[in-house]
């Protein structure tokens, strides 16, 4: 089997447990493949948890939780270093925290302070966790994505735009349609009657289907090798370039935009639309690609006015207006 054959059974597996969010679980697969963080917002019970786990139980890699509550310390994420005594001698070893592993779900991160989100942010952007002067690798394969509502905002402690920006996308997770909500409800169903035979016969449970490593390695090396034309890197540097002069493109734009995109920005475009150009199965980056990726890529990156804000206008409808006045290539 092929790289892009095993990647696409991965895809196809995640949507059988994810009925209606299809997208979302392109993004997911996206953000991997590309070597990136997610963060994930939506409504509560809209499957932003069951669609990361769903991603980790079919990958062969080590999966971790961390529910982010108030009173989480840093050392309850990276891991800490504990004193063992033994014949008379003690010591100091390192214990990972949940960090250590290669799928990490960061559960409601506006949930905890800004040490704590520090920390988590420090081992997404360095790949390591440094511990009483000792520097520790995370894993080859490692991904953190992050979940958040955007209700129940007492008591929490939003993201920084300048923390917000070191996540390759921001994924939304909307409302599935009526069609998929009756889907929904039977899958639960069959997954809870399943779940109860399971329970009563003396067989163990069947294992899912899981796709190795070694793939997701394989695929990184094929989407380094996409060819990305000179018109398209110039495309890329103007959309990034109208966030933040949107005065030269249109006043209505300039009104709604305070802060434009950072370079992250044009890094995050161009490996995502190479991962999307592969994914459909071509060898060069076409504009469509780019802009079947910007939105995720733009929402968390534009700082909005506080009169584009009164008027409801969002990231998305300053990322759509930006794409229909920069011209293509």
């Amino acid at each position: 089997m092929t790289a892009l054959e095993s990647i696409l059974q991965l895809q196809a597996l995640m949507e059988r447990s994810i009925i209606g969010q299809e997208r979302v679980v392109e993004r997911l697969v996206i953000g991997l493949l590309a070597n990136g963080n997610l963060l994930v917002e939506g409504l509560p019970g809209l499957a932003k948890t069951r669609a990361i786990k769903s991603m980790a139980g079919h990958l062969v890699a080590d999966f971790s939780r961390i529910q982010f509550t108030p009173d989480l310390l840093p050392s309850d994420v990276t891991g800490n270093e504990v004193y063992y005594s033994s014949d008379g001698k003690g010591e100091f070893r390192f214990e990972p925290g949940p960090i250590f592993a290669n799928i990490v779900l960061a559960d409601e991160i506006n949930r905890a302070p800004a040490k704590v989100q520090a920390a988590l942010l420090e081992a997404m952007e360095e790949r390591q966790v440094t511990v009483a002067g000792t520097t520790h690798q995370l894993p080859p394969l490692f991904m953190v994505m992050a979940t958040q509502n955007p209700v129940e905002q007492e008591g929490t402690y939003p993201l920084p735009e300048a923390q917000l920006d070191r996540f390759l996308m921001h994924v939304n997770i909307e409302y599935p349609s009526v069609e998929d909500e009756v889907e929904v409800v039977r899958l639960v169903r069959g997954e809870e009657v399943a779940a109860v035979a399971a329970e009563g016969a003396a067989t163990a449970p069947k294992e899912p289907e899981r796709v190795e490593q070694a793939a997701v390695f394989a695929a990184r090396e094929q989407i380094g090798a996409i060819q990305v034309s000179d018109a398209i890197d110039r495309y890329i540097a103007d959309l990034v370039y109208a966030t933040r002069e949107p005065e030269r493109y249109s006043e209505e734009l300039a009104q709604w935009i305070d802060i434009g995109a950072s370079p992250r920005a044009s890094l995050a475009l161009d490996r995502c639309s190479r991962v999307h150009a592969w994914l459909q199965k071509r060898d060069y980056v076409d504009p469509e690609d780019v802009r079947a990726v910007v939105h995720d890529v733009f929402r968390h990156r534009l700082s909005m006015s506080y009169e584009a804000q009164g008027k409801g206008v969002k990231a998305d409808d300053a990322t759509s207006r930006t794409v229909e006045l920069v011209a293509l290539p």
